[in-house]
Protein backbone atom coordinates (compact mmCIF):
# COMPACT_ATOMS: atom_id res chain seq x y z
CA UNK A 1 0.00 0.00 0.00
CA UNK A 2 1.41 3.38 -1.02
CA UNK A 3 1.76 6.07 1.64
CA UNK A 4 2.47 9.77 1.49
CA UNK A 5 2.69 12.78 3.81
CA UNK A 6 3.48 16.48 3.78
CA UNK A 7 6.12 17.59 6.28
CA UNK A 8 6.81 21.32 6.85
CA UNK A 9 10.34 22.43 7.70
CA UNK A 10 10.06 25.66 9.68
CA UNK A 11 12.22 27.88 11.85
CA UNK A 12 14.23 31.07 11.98
CA UNK A 13 16.37 32.23 9.04
CA UNK A 14 19.77 30.59 8.60
CA UNK A 15 19.21 27.60 10.90
CA UNK A 16 19.83 25.04 8.15
CA UNK A 17 16.39 24.08 6.80
CA UNK A 18 17.48 24.02 3.17
CA UNK A 19 20.71 22.20 4.02
CA UNK A 20 18.66 19.57 5.87
CA UNK A 21 16.26 19.22 2.93
CA UNK A 22 19.10 18.70 0.45
CA UNK A 23 20.75 16.17 2.78
CA UNK A 24 17.56 14.12 3.15
CA UNK A 25 16.96 14.05 -0.60
CA UNK A 26 20.57 13.29 -1.45
CA UNK A 27 20.61 16.06 -4.04
CA UNK A 28 20.36 19.82 -4.20
CA UNK A 29 16.90 21.25 -4.74
CA UNK A 30 17.14 24.33 -2.50
CA UNK A 31 19.84 26.98 -2.72
CA UNK A 32 22.06 27.45 0.31
CA UNK A 33 24.23 30.31 1.53
CA UNK A 34 25.52 31.71 4.79
CA UNK A 35 23.26 34.74 4.33
CA UNK A 36 19.97 34.72 6.29
CA UNK A 37 16.63 34.74 4.43
CA UNK A 38 18.09 32.86 1.47
CA UNK A 39 14.90 30.85 0.92
CA UNK A 40 12.02 33.11 -0.16
CA UNK A 41 9.33 30.72 -1.35
CA UNK A 42 8.01 27.30 -0.42
CA UNK A 43 10.07 24.55 -2.01
CA UNK A 44 8.77 20.99 -2.22
CA UNK A 45 11.42 18.31 -1.86
CA UNK A 46 10.17 14.83 -2.75
CA UNK A 47 11.77 11.69 -1.33
CA UNK A 48 10.38 8.35 -2.48
CA UNK A 49 11.56 5.07 -0.98
CA UNK A 50 9.77 1.76 -1.40
CA UNK A 51 6.04 2.40 -0.99
CA UNK A 52 6.57 5.69 0.88
CA UNK A 53 6.70 9.21 -0.54
CA UNK A 54 7.71 12.08 1.75
CA UNK A 55 6.92 15.59 0.54
CA UNK A 56 9.07 18.01 2.53
CA UNK A 57 8.01 21.65 2.38
CA UNK A 58 11.01 23.92 2.89
CA UNK A 59 9.86 27.37 4.00
CA UNK A 60 11.36 30.85 4.30
CA UNK A 61 12.76 31.61 7.74
CA UNK A 62 10.21 33.21 10.04
CA UNK A 63 11.13 36.74 11.15
CA UNK A 64 9.54 40.13 11.75
CA UNK A 65 8.81 41.42 8.23
CA UNK A 66 9.97 44.90 7.28
CA UNK A 67 8.59 45.11 3.72
CA UNK A 68 6.25 43.45 1.20
CA UNK A 69 8.78 40.72 0.40
CA UNK A 70 9.07 39.92 4.10
CA UNK A 71 5.28 39.84 4.44
CA UNK A 72 5.09 37.31 1.61
CA UNK A 73 7.84 35.13 3.08
CA UNK A 74 6.32 34.95 6.57
CA UNK A 75 2.82 34.39 5.15
CA UNK A 76 4.23 31.52 3.07
CA UNK A 77 5.87 29.87 6.08
CA UNK A 78 2.74 30.13 8.22
CA UNK A 79 0.45 28.86 5.45
CA UNK A 80 2.75 25.89 4.85
CA UNK A 81 2.40 24.75 8.45
CA UNK A 82 -1.37 24.69 8.02
CA UNK A 83 -1.06 22.46 4.95
CA UNK A 84 1.24 19.92 6.62
CA UNK A 85 0.61 16.58 8.28
CA UNK A 86 3.52 17.25 10.63
CA UNK A 87 5.96 20.04 11.43
CA UNK A 88 9.72 19.83 11.80
CA UNK A 89 10.97 22.79 13.85
CA UNK A 90 14.61 23.38 12.92
CA UNK A 91 16.74 25.36 15.37
CA UNK A 92 20.36 26.31 15.94
CA UNK A 93 20.87 24.57 19.28
CA UNK A 94 23.21 27.29 20.50
CA UNK A 95 20.60 30.04 20.16
CA UNK A 96 18.15 31.05 22.84
CA UNK A 97 14.48 30.22 22.34
CA UNK A 98 12.84 33.11 20.47
CA UNK A 99 9.28 34.15 19.72
CA UNK A 100 9.55 32.24 16.43
CA UNK A 101 10.04 28.91 18.18
CA UNK A 102 7.40 29.80 20.77
CA UNK A 103 4.86 30.61 18.03
CA UNK A 104 5.55 27.36 16.16
CA UNK A 105 5.17 25.33 19.35
CA UNK A 106 1.97 27.18 20.20
CA UNK A 107 0.56 26.49 16.74
CA UNK A 108 1.46 22.79 16.94
CA UNK A 109 -0.26 22.50 20.31
CA UNK A 110 -3.34 24.46 19.24
CA UNK A 111 -3.76 22.61 15.93
CA UNK A 112 -2.75 19.27 17.48
CA UNK A 113 -0.16 18.79 14.74
CA UNK A 114 2.77 16.46 15.48
CA UNK A 115 5.97 18.44 15.91
CA UNK A 116 9.54 17.14 15.70
CA UNK A 117 12.36 19.28 17.05
CA UNK A 118 15.65 19.31 15.15
CA UNK A 119 18.58 20.80 17.05
CA UNK A 120 20.94 21.58 14.19
CA UNK A 121 24.66 22.45 14.05
CA UNK A 122 25.77 19.95 16.71
CA UNK A 123 29.22 20.05 15.13
CA UNK A 124 29.66 23.53 16.65
CA UNK A 125 28.82 22.58 20.26
CA UNK A 126 29.85 20.07 22.91
CA UNK A 127 27.80 17.25 24.47
CA UNK A 128 26.88 19.31 27.54
CA UNK A 129 25.48 22.13 25.41
CA UNK A 130 23.48 19.62 23.35
CA UNK A 131 22.00 18.06 26.52
CA UNK A 132 21.10 21.47 27.93
CA UNK A 133 19.32 22.45 24.72
CA UNK A 134 17.32 19.21 24.73
CA UNK A 135 16.16 19.77 28.31
CA UNK A 136 15.33 23.42 27.63
CA UNK A 137 13.02 22.61 24.71
CA UNK A 138 11.56 19.46 26.28
CA UNK A 139 10.26 21.62 29.13
CA UNK A 140 8.42 23.87 26.67
CA UNK A 141 6.58 21.41 24.41
CA UNK A 142 5.69 17.75 24.10
CA UNK A 143 7.66 17.02 20.93
CA UNK A 144 7.10 13.78 19.07
CA UNK A 145 10.89 13.48 18.86
CA UNK A 146 13.97 15.58 19.55
CA UNK A 147 16.83 15.04 17.10
CA UNK A 148 20.27 16.60 17.50
CA UNK A 149 22.06 16.63 14.15
CA UNK A 150 24.51 18.29 11.81
CA UNK A 151 22.69 18.82 8.51
CA UNK A 152 25.86 20.13 6.92
CA UNK A 153 27.79 17.00 7.83
CA UNK A 154 24.86 14.64 7.26
CA UNK A 155 25.00 13.32 10.83
CA UNK A 156 21.54 12.43 12.16
CA UNK A 157 19.70 13.14 8.90
CA UNK A 158 18.38 9.56 8.60
CA UNK A 159 16.78 9.95 12.04
CA UNK A 160 14.52 12.71 10.69
CA UNK A 161 13.20 10.43 7.96
CA UNK A 162 12.63 7.66 10.49
CA UNK A 163 10.71 9.92 12.86
CA UNK A 164 8.57 11.35 10.04
CA UNK A 165 7.53 7.91 8.75
CA UNK A 166 4.60 7.47 11.21
CA UNK A 167 2.94 10.60 9.80
CA UNK A 168 2.59 9.16 6.29
CA UNK A 169 -0.92 8.04 5.43
CA UNK A 170 -2.29 5.51 2.97
CA UNK A 171 -2.69 7.41 -0.28
CA UNK A 172 -1.67 7.44 -3.91
CA UNK A 173 1.48 9.47 -4.45
CA UNK A 174 1.18 13.09 -5.57
CA UNK A 175 4.39 12.98 -7.63
CA UNK A 176 6.21 10.52 -9.91
CA UNK A 177 8.79 8.46 -8.03
CA UNK A 178 11.74 9.73 -10.09
CA UNK A 179 11.51 13.46 -9.29
CA UNK A 180 13.00 15.32 -6.33
CA UNK A 181 11.16 18.63 -6.57
CA UNK A 182 8.14 20.21 -8.23
CA UNK A 183 10.00 23.41 -9.10
CA UNK A 184 10.04 24.27 -12.82
CA UNK A 185 13.51 24.26 -14.39
CA UNK A 186 13.41 28.00 -15.14
CA UNK A 187 12.62 28.73 -11.47
CA UNK A 188 15.51 26.54 -10.33
CA UNK A 189 17.80 28.29 -12.81
CA UNK A 190 16.81 31.69 -11.39
CA UNK A 191 17.45 30.46 -7.86
CA UNK A 192 20.87 29.08 -8.81
CA UNK A 193 21.82 32.47 -10.27
CA UNK A 194 20.64 34.22 -7.09
CA UNK A 195 22.65 31.80 -4.97
CA UNK A 196 25.82 32.73 -6.87
CA UNK A 197 25.07 36.43 -6.31
CA UNK A 198 24.70 35.73 -2.57
CA UNK A 199 27.97 33.82 -2.45
CA UNK A 200 30.07 36.32 -4.39
CA UNK A 201 28.86 39.67 -3.01
CA UNK A 202 29.02 41.37 0.36
CA UNK A 203 26.32 41.48 3.02
CA UNK A 204 24.69 44.70 1.74
CA UNK A 205 23.52 43.11 -1.49
CA UNK A 206 21.63 39.81 -0.92
CA UNK A 207 18.28 40.93 0.48
CA UNK A 208 17.83 43.45 -2.33
CA UNK A 209 18.48 41.02 -5.18
CA UNK A 210 15.94 39.20 -7.32
CA UNK A 211 16.50 37.19 -10.49
CA UNK A 212 13.96 36.98 -13.30
CA UNK A 213 14.44 34.55 -16.20
CA UNK A 214 13.23 36.40 -19.29
CA UNK A 215 13.89 33.59 -21.78
CA UNK A 216 14.35 29.82 -21.37
CA UNK A 217 14.51 27.79 -24.58
CA UNK A 218 16.05 24.57 -25.88
CA UNK A 219 17.54 24.05 -29.34
CA UNK A 220 15.74 20.97 -30.72
CA UNK A 221 18.81 19.97 -32.77
CA UNK A 222 21.66 20.36 -30.26
CA UNK A 223 19.73 20.19 -26.99
CA UNK A 224 21.53 23.31 -25.77
CA UNK A 225 19.45 25.46 -23.43
CA UNK A 226 19.54 29.25 -23.82
CA UNK A 227 18.76 31.32 -20.73
CA UNK A 228 18.47 35.09 -20.59
CA UNK A 229 18.06 36.44 -17.05
CA UNK A 230 18.02 39.80 -15.31
CA UNK A 231 19.51 40.37 -11.87
CA UNK A 232 17.60 43.17 -10.16
CA UNK A 233 19.09 45.17 -7.30
CA UNK A 234 17.88 48.20 -5.36
CA UNK A 235 20.74 50.69 -5.75
CA UNK A 236 23.12 51.85 -8.45
CA UNK A 237 26.01 51.23 -6.06
CA UNK A 238 24.85 47.61 -5.70
CA UNK A 239 24.79 47.24 -9.46
CA UNK A 240 28.42 48.29 -9.56
CA UNK A 241 29.36 45.71 -6.94
CA UNK A 242 27.54 42.92 -8.77
CA UNK A 243 29.12 43.88 -12.09
CA UNK A 244 32.58 44.20 -10.57
CA UNK A 245 35.58 45.83 -12.19
CA UNK A 246 35.30 45.50 -15.93
CA UNK A 247 32.29 43.21 -15.50
CA UNK A 248 34.40 40.51 -13.85
CA UNK A 249 31.97 40.07 -10.94
CA UNK A 250 29.00 39.30 -13.19
CA UNK A 251 31.18 37.06 -15.34
CA UNK A 252 32.15 35.05 -12.26
CA UNK A 253 28.51 34.76 -11.18
CA UNK A 254 27.57 33.59 -14.66
CA UNK A 255 30.33 31.00 -14.80
CA UNK A 256 29.42 29.44 -11.45
CA UNK A 257 25.70 29.53 -12.25
CA UNK A 258 26.11 28.02 -15.71
CA UNK A 259 28.08 25.08 -14.30
CA UNK A 260 25.36 24.29 -11.75
CA UNK A 261 22.54 24.72 -14.28
CA UNK A 262 24.32 22.39 -16.72
CA UNK A 263 24.60 19.80 -13.96
CA UNK A 264 20.90 20.25 -13.21
CA UNK A 265 19.72 19.99 -16.81
CA UNK A 266 22.31 17.52 -18.07
CA UNK A 267 23.07 19.60 -21.15
CA UNK A 268 25.12 22.57 -22.34
CA UNK A 269 23.77 25.98 -21.35
CA UNK A 270 24.20 29.44 -22.84
CA UNK A 271 23.62 31.95 -20.06
CA UNK A 272 23.20 35.67 -20.67
CA UNK A 273 22.94 37.90 -17.58
CA UNK A 274 21.99 41.54 -17.22
CA UNK A 275 21.90 43.74 -14.12
CA UNK A 276 19.21 46.38 -13.61
CA UNK A 277 18.28 48.71 -10.77
CA UNK A 278 14.74 48.64 -9.38
CA UNK A 279 14.79 50.92 -6.37
CA UNK A 280 13.03 49.69 -3.23
CA UNK A 281 11.34 46.83 -5.08
CA UNK A 282 10.90 44.88 -1.85
CA UNK A 283 8.52 47.59 -0.60
CA UNK A 284 6.17 47.21 -3.57
CA UNK A 285 3.67 44.36 -3.31
CA UNK A 286 3.07 44.54 -7.08
CA UNK A 287 6.76 44.29 -7.95
CA UNK A 288 7.30 41.51 -5.40
CA UNK A 289 4.51 39.57 -7.13
CA UNK A 290 5.86 40.33 -10.60
CA UNK A 291 9.23 38.93 -9.56
CA UNK A 292 7.56 35.62 -8.81
CA UNK A 293 6.93 35.95 -5.07
CA UNK A 294 3.21 35.35 -5.07
CA UNK A 295 0.66 32.79 -3.97
CA UNK A 296 0.70 31.14 -7.40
Amino acid sequence: MKRTGFIALVGRPNVGKSTLLNAMLGEKVAIVSSKPQTTRTRISGIYTKGEDQYVFLDTPGIFKPQNSLGDFMVKTANATMQDADAVVLVTDLGKEVSKVEEDVMAYAKRAEVPCILVLNKTDLYNATEVAEAIMKYAALHDFTAVIPLSAKGGKGVEAVLKECAPFLRESEWFYPEDIATDQPERVMAAEIIREKVLRTTNKEIPHGVAVVVEKFSEDPKTGMVSIHATVYCERASHKGIILGKGGEGLKRIGTYARQDIENLLGTKVYLNLWVKVKENWRDSAATVANFGYNDQ
